[in-house]
């Protein structure tokens, strides 16, 4: 008799949730910004030959009548002649022919250069003026050889976009085109002569050399020398605005040490970021908040909603053609569920997103009516019991969306915090505590500010009991320095 034993062997059945790679990537796009969603759109609105813009028709009437009807600014009834005595400028709302031309050029070919003297649109744009550029303009103006010239403008180029010269002399020494070869002496002449260019401190090795550099417009000799002093040998110190050991190390008062810190912080750390081009990030809202008679309304942004529809007619004949032939294009039948798909989400998505907001609005309608100490405590469930969605997609739709509010514009998460219980026994939001911080800290005396374990017993006596980990957390989040770095020794007074 065999017995057929296999030890450590057991059947279970488990039930799991697995996503599709559609619905995976709904949920990708429903975490986007509306902005990358937009970009996603227009990218699947370019390739897919079903899908096209709601604008499309008024763009198809508009083509229509543009063979019989051209719309000219300058048509309408022939203005009056100018009289000979008169000019062209003198008749009032007549444009001369050369005007004309010129507006009718600039709107049909806006990439049109300028030539034989005719003035473009585009040479009315304000051209960025580069710090390599600004530096080379200056070096221009000197009375300088070929050779000094040719120097110093190798080591304009070798500059950082922040001013700095990251680059060692010695490995400029074969990049310089110049015969016989340059020698180190000679390219630390020319490192000189850059540095005396404007703005000041450009050219510099490190953060000690440009402040250093910039120390010369400072014009008390005192304040100047001990600037020097700092700058040079305890720039440590002055990062760590560690005004007492400063103190004892220069042999000065606390407040005179510190009047030169306050002069030394106006210098500029990074003198080259002047010329550098702006880069402005924008946040444009998803909702809209408005109050009109009493009530707060929200409505969706319509300028970030991608208006994007199925081209029926485009469907219809490829349903026709499909079945007339008794043949299936698998190609341009993904197309089509892509199409139908792609409307679909773009209407849930902003549908969504308005629910959650307004749910929001709703639940924290006395921050809008008396702002950020009014805010009370919010989680994902109530919003997603609410809308009737699920708390993950709660956090999804509140991920990088914003909304306008006559307060300021907010991200969505913003208006969500855990409950602090206070000592009355009433709960309160973390923003709100934030605030109160904030409101403490704004009202502290310069010379004495509050640490954080006395901002903790100072919400203690409002019957708000929260810890001093806390506080700080909340102090870091608002992006206020600690008590040591606050702290002012004597009168504030101006060094020149």
């Amino acid at each position: 008799m065999q017995m057929d034993v296999r030890a450590g062997q057991r059947q279970t059945q488990t039930q799991t949730q697995t996503l599709s790679p559609r619905l995976q990537h709904a949920v990708r796009l429903l975490q986007m910004s509306s902005l990358d969603f937009g970009t996603v759109v227009r990218d699947v609105l370019g390739r897919n030959p079903f899908l096209e813009t709601e604008e499309a028709d008024d763009e198809d009437g508009r083509q229509d009548t543009q063979d019989t009807v051209i719309d000219d600014p300058f048509d309408g009834p022939e203005p009056p002649q100018p009289l000979a005595h008169e000019t062209v400028d003198e008749v009032p709302g007549r444009a001369s022919e050369t005007d004309r031309d010129l507006w009718l050029a600039d709107s049909f070919a806006p990439a049109r250069s300028a030539h034989n003297g005719d003035v473009s649109a585009l040479d009315f744009m304000a051209a960025h003026t580069s710090l390599s550029m600004h530096l080379h303009a200056q070096l221009n103006t000197l009375t300088l050889s070929e050779r000094d010239l040719a120097l110093a403008g190798a080591v304009v180029e070798s500059l950082d976009d922040d001013g700095y010269l990251r680059t060692p002399l010695d490995e400029l020494l074969g990049v310089v085109g110049v015969q016989p070869t340059a020698s180190l002496p000679e390219m630390q002449i020319a490192l000189k002569m850059v540095q005396s260019l404007d703005p000041a401190g450009v050219g510099a090795r490190d953060v000690a050399e440009c402040l250093a550099l910039q120390l010369a417009d400072i014009e008390c000799p005192q304040v100047r020398a001990m600037a020097r002093e700092i700058v040079g040998h305890h720039l440590g110190e002055l990062a760590a605005r560690d005004v007492m050991a400063l103190s004892r190390a220069l042999g000065h008062s606390p407040g005179e040490v510190e009047r030169v810190c306050d002069r030394i912080r106006r210098l500029d750390p990074r003198p080259g970021w002047r010329w550098s081009p702006s880069r402005t990030g924008y946040i444009v809202p998803d909702v809209i908040v408005k109050k009109d008679r009493g009530n707060w309304s929200v409505l969706l942004n319509a300028a970030i909603v991608p208006k994007v529809r199925v081209n029926e007619v485009y469907a219809q004949l490829f349903q026709r053609h499909r079945c007339a032939n008794n043949a299936d294009n698998a190609d341009m039948s993904a197309h089509l569920q892509e199409a139908r798909w792609t409307q679909r989400n773009v209407e849930q998505r902003f549908s969504t997103i308005l629910d959650v907001a307004q749910a929001i609005v709703r639940r924290q309608r006395h921050f809008f009516e008396y702002g950020a100490m009014a805010m009370k405590p919010l989680g994902l469930r109530e919003i997603a019991d609410e809308v009737g969605i699920h708390e993950s997609t709660v956090s999804r739709v509140t991920n990088n969306k914003y909304m306008a509010t006559p307060s300021g514009v907010f991200e969505l998460k913003h208006f969500f915090s855990r409950a602090m219980v206070s000592a009355n026994g009433k709960a309160c939001s973390g923003t709100a505590i934030r605030g109160l911080v904030q409101d403490i800290i704004e009202a502290e005396s310069p010379e004495q500010p509050l640490s954080d374990a006395e901002i903790t017993r100072q919400l203690a006596r409002q019957g708000l009991t929260v810890a001093r980990r806390t506080v700080t957390k909340y102090r870091q989040m608002l992006k206020i320095d600690a008590v040591d770095r606050r702290r002012r020794h004597g009168p504030a007074q101006t060094a020149h």
